[in-house]
C-alpha cells in the first residue's frame, strides 16, 4: 500500500497538523498522527482554541482550579492554551530531536488584538515563551506592518517565531528581511543560532476565495476561466522569492554561524470550494524545505489519494507570473486583494479571540456557581 504522506515528506514537505485540543492530547490522537501519518508539527490559532473549548468537558478540571484561585479571564485563557501547547510540544519532542530542531514544533499565537502594536506584541511574545517553557515551540506573530519589526525583535532575543497571516509577495519579502535582521541581532547578542527556528506562514486558499469572488463579479468567460488559479500562483512566486533570499551572501553568513533557514509554511490549505480537488493546495506546492500545515481531514485525504509531484513549484514560475498578469488585465487588483485579506485575517482572529474569552468566561462562571461563589 502506497504511503503517500511518506512520499510527501521525502519530497521535502514537512507535514504539520493545523489543529490542537485537550481531547486530542488526552486520547493520544496527536501521538497517533505522529506515528502513523508522519505529522511532525502543530499549528494553533484563536479560532482553533475557540472551537476546542466549545462544549468540551476536557477543560473542566483546570477551569475549576482556575476558578478556585480567582484567576482573571485573560490569564485563565493563557493558562488553558499554554497547557495544551506545552503538552503537544512534549508529544513532538521526538521529531524535534530527530530533525535537530527543524521540526517537532508547536505554535501559539500572540493576542491578535495586539496586531497593530509592536511593543505589546514583543512583550506578549516574551511572556508566552517563558510561560510554555519548551524549546520546540514557535511564537506566532502576524505579518502586519507593526508585526514585522516585532518579528526581528523577538528573534533577536533567541525566541523562535512563526510569522502568520502572510498574503502578499511584498510583505513576504519584508518578513524575510526581518528574519535576517533578527538573526543577525541574535548572533550579536550571543545566542546559539542553531536553536532558533522560524517559519513564514503564507496563506493559500483564502486568496482563491477572495479572487474568485471578484472574478464572479466580472463575469466574463475569460474571468470564469481564471477561477482557482490565483492562490497557487501566489504561493509559487513566494517560493521563488524564498530561493533568491536564501541564496544570498547575507544568508550564507548566518548559515555559517549555524542558523537554520526560515522555511515557507503553506497555511490555509484545505479547499473552501467543493468544486476543487480537495488536496490541490498540497499537490501543487511540493518543493524542498517547505511545511504544509493541514486540518486532519486534508491529511487523511492526501493519504488516500494525493499525488506527489516533486518540485511542482520550481517548474512553474513563468506560468505563475502569467496568472497574476492575466488577473491584472481582467481588473483584479492584487494589492487590494492582499490588503483586504490581511485586514480580514486579523479581524477574524480578533473575533475568535473574543469567542474564546467568552467561552472561558462562561466556564469560569459555571465553576464559580458550582462552588457556591
Amino acid at each position: 500500500m502506497t504511503d503517500r504522506l511518506a512520499e510527501l515528506s521525502a519530497a521535502g514537505v514537512a507535514v504539520w497538523l493545523d489543529d490542537i485540543s485537550r481531547g486530542r492530547l488526552i486520547t493520544g490522537g496527536l501521538a497517533k498522527l505522529r506515528d502513523d501519518q508522519h505529522v511532525v508539527g502543530v499549528t494553533s490559532n484563536p479560532t482553533i482554541f475557540a472551537k476546542a473549548l466549545e462544549d468540551s468537558e476536557d477543560y473542566a478540571e483546570q477551569v475549576t482550579d482556575l476558578a478556585l484561585r480567582e484567576i482573571g479571564i485573560d490569564e485563565a485563557m493563557r493558562m488553558i492554551t499554554t497547557y495544551d501547547v506545552r503538552w503537544a510540544a512534549d508529544v513532538l519532542r521526538g521529531p524535534y530531536d530527530a530533525s535537530n530542531g527543524v521540526d517537532g514544533r508547536v505554535s501559539i499565537e500572540v493576542d491578535p488584538r495586539l496586531a497593530y502594536d509592536t511593543d505589546r506584541t514583543n512583550a506578549e511574545a516574551k511572556q508566552l515563551w517563558w510561560l510554555v517553557d519548551r524549546q520546540n515551540m514557535y511564537i506566532k506573530i502576524p505579518a502586519t506592518a507593526a508585526g514585522v519589526p516585532a518579528i526581528a525583535a523577538t528573534l533577536a532575543k533567541g525566541i523562535s517565531v512563526n510569522v502568520t497571516l502572510i498574503f502578499s509577495l511584498q510583505r513576504y519579502e519584508e518578513v524575510m528581511d526581518a528574519f535576517l535582521d533578527g538573526m543577525e541581532q541574535a548572533k550579536a547578542n550571543g545566542h546559539d543560532l542553531s536553536k532558533i527556528g522560524s517559519v513564514a506562514s503564507f496563506f493559500v486558499s483564502r486568496v482563491d476565495t477572495e479572487v474568485d469572488k471578484r472574478l464572479d463579479k466580472i463575469g466574463t468567460p475569460e474571468a470564469q476561466a481564471m477561477h482557482g488559479k490565483a492562490a497557487i500562483a501566489n504561493a509559487q512566486l513566494a517560493y521563488q522569492l524564498y530561493e533568491k533570499v536564501f541564496a544570498s551572501d547575507r544568508w550564507q553568513a548566518l548559515a555559517k554561524a549555524g542558523a537554520l533557514p526560515q522555511r515557507p509554511l503553506w497555511a490555509s490549505t484545505s479547499t473552501k470550494n467543493p468544486a476543487y480537488r480537495d488536496v490541490m493546495y498540497v499537490e501543487e506546492l511540493v518543493a524542498p524545505g517547505v511545511v504544509n500545515t493541514m486540518p486532519e481531514a486534508t491529511i487523511y485525504a492526501f493519504a488516500d489519494h494525493g499525488e506527489v509531484r516533486p518540485d511542482a513549484i520550481t517548474s512553474s514560475y513563468a506560468a505563475a507570473q502569467k496568472v497574476l498578469d492575466d488577473l491584472k488585465a481582467l481588473g483584479v487588483d492584487y494589492n487590494d486583494v492582499v490588503d483586504t485579506l490581511e485586514r480580514e485575517g486579523v479581524e477574524k482572529f480578533e473575533a475568535s479571540w473574543k469567542d474564546l474569552l467568552g467561552s472561558v468566561t462562561s466556564q469560569i462562571d459555571a465553576a464559580h456557581a458550582s462552588l457556591g461563589k
